[in-house]
């Protein structure tokens, strides 16, 4: 009797903790059993190892084989644990050497014939294995996306007997060199291409800059869909940080993380008869939502009240907290949320009401039910307010164009450098007892604050909101202090015009 133990991981939301994968050699009766609570694509592994061990011409052991999954009460899902299975059965038969088998962590889903097919959620595996300090085997497929993680050494192999040979010490496998991601491509879509709409371009720089939410009202037409696709040709690239985070929440779903969408800030533009789980995330087991993978990047919600009224209220929690719990009833997974919100919504059911060349068609009741699809609390959390109307036609008529994505991304740039030296993070994301200590105003601009909260009925959340827009236009500035100007600016960004 032997029992050789093999390290792994699994998967819970995007953890990856470690997983004792323990084969036991008995004499008695031949029998395959998993224990450690597998689910039905762990319980088959047992059918792909037996074949797979067999067709490489290993000796299959005879007797009781007793595989155990620790912790037991951790969940096991997948085919991922099919290589440490079988190497764990191959160890405690002597048929390859066990001594050095803690220096490593083993993954892949094995094929009949022992070949080895790429597994999802490898980027929290490698972080994981990183920080555990030992060598990471996976399948070749795999290893692009895992050489993302840095100081990780990685052996690709695409057979069982690839690993077997390098254990025993004869075809040592070379570790894998990763390369140096592409640089990232400069978008086809740029701000220079939406004529006219200053309020609108103006509006945006200063969202990117600060990272506040925003909300653009006006007529069908517009350009309001085509300024906030153009969100992320302005906003600064992500550093490493928030590249590793935003690729390992992609890493864990159906459709993985391609390496061409490395350090680009993610865009999700859900269609508004998305459910409530495919917005925040769910199903069991849990899986992040778009708000999960909007991570680090712009989600954008097109016509805004036409979302179902509880999907838009899931979002309350997320845009104060950046992050989302999904609770069931045996466990809680929380999953990352720190996403810019931009939305989109016409000002009546028609989208005419306001445009001085179409008349809206729509009765006061009609209006007062389409705006009462979207809650007083939910407006209350988007940062920013602005109307879109239409364009006149010489302006589209016009050759001059206005200023280019990477000008105004360079001014974003130098405002968010300004932030993160003062506070070590930009202003959306500022406390209120940082404000007071970053933000001192003048007797008349208590005032014209003041006055502005009354006249607008804008509650206490409103009145930060506000400070905080009004330090990301100063910062546009480059000024060290707030203006009356920016300030004027930062409340008029407050006005949900009823008669937009």
């Amino acid at each position: 009797m032997k029992i050789a133990t093999i390290y792994s991981r699994a998967q819970v939301g995007i953890d990856a903790p470690l997983v004792n994968v323990e084969a036991h050699l008995v004499r008695g009766t031949p029998r395959f059993s998993i224990v450690g609570l597998p689910e039905t694509a762990v319980k088959e592994s047992k059918d792909r190892v037996r074949s797979a061990l067999l067709n490489t011409h290993f000796d299959f052991p005879e007797g009781k084989i007793v595989i155990n999954l620790a912790p037991a009460d951790l969940p096991k899902e997948g085919a991922r644990f099919d290589l440490a299975i079988a190497l764990s059965i191959l160890a405690a038969a002597n048929q390859i050497p066990s001594h050095d088998l803690n220096q490593y962590e083993f993954v892949g889903e094995l094929s009949l014939s022992g070949s080895l097919r790429a597994v999802s959620g490898i980027l929290p595996l490698a972080l994981k294995t990183q920080k555990a300090n030992r060598i990471l085997v996976l399948p070749v497929d795999n290893a692009p996306e895992a050489g993302l993680v840095k100081n990780l050494s990685i052996l690709p192999i695409k057979h069982i007997l690839d690993i077997c040979s390098h254990l025993c010490g004869e075809n040592r496998i070379q570790p894998f060199q990763p390369l140096d991601p592409q640089k990232i491509s400069v978008s086809e879509i740029d701000l220079q291409d939406i004529y006219g709409q200053t309020a609108g371009k103006r509006a945006l720089e200063i969202a990117a800059a600060g990272g506040h939410s925003l909300l653009l009202i006006g007529p069908p037409g517009t350009g309001k869909t085509m300024l906030a696709c153009r969100l992320p040709s302005i906003l600064p690239y992500m550093i490493y940080e928030e590249a590793i985070e935003s690729a390992a929440t992609k890493s864990i779903c159906p459709g993985g993380f391609h390496i061409k969408d490395w350090q680009k800030r993610p865009f999700r533009n859900p269609h508004h008869s998305a459910s409530s789980v495919a917005i925040v995330g769910g199903s069991n087991p849990p899986r992040p939502g778009e708000i999960s993978l909007a991570h680090h990047g712009v989600l954008f919600l097109d016509e805004f009240p036409e979302f179902n009224r509880q999907v838009l209220e899931a979002l309350r929690e997320p845009l104060e907290s950046a992050k989302i719990t999904i609770s069931r009833a045996a466990r809680q997974i929380e999953f990352p949320a720190d996403f810019q919100l931009i939305a989109a919504m016409n000002p009546c059911p028609c989208g005419y009401l306001g445009d001085p060349e179409k008349l809206c068609r729509c009765s006061p009741t009609q209006i007062q039910r389409y705006r009462m699809k979207v809650s007083g609390p939910i407006l209350d959390r988007i940062d920013m307010y602005i109307e879109m109307p239409r364009i006149a036609a010489k302006t589209l008529t016009q050759e001059t164009v206005g200023e280019k994505s990477e000008i105004v991304r360079e001014r974003v740039e130098k405002a968010r450098e300004l932030q993160l030296k003062r506070a070590g993070k930009i202003n959306t994301k500022l406390t209120n007892s940082e404000l007071k200590k970053f933000i001192t105003l003048t007797k008349e601009q208590q005032n014209l604050l003041t006055e502005a909260l009354q006249k607008l009925h804008l509650s206490a959340r409103s009145y930060h909101r506000i400070l905080k827009i009004a330090l990301t236009i100063a910062d546009l500035a480059e000024s060290d202090t707030i203006e009356t100007q920016h300030l004027i600016e930062a409340i008029n960004f407050r006005k949900f015009n009823v008669s937009v």
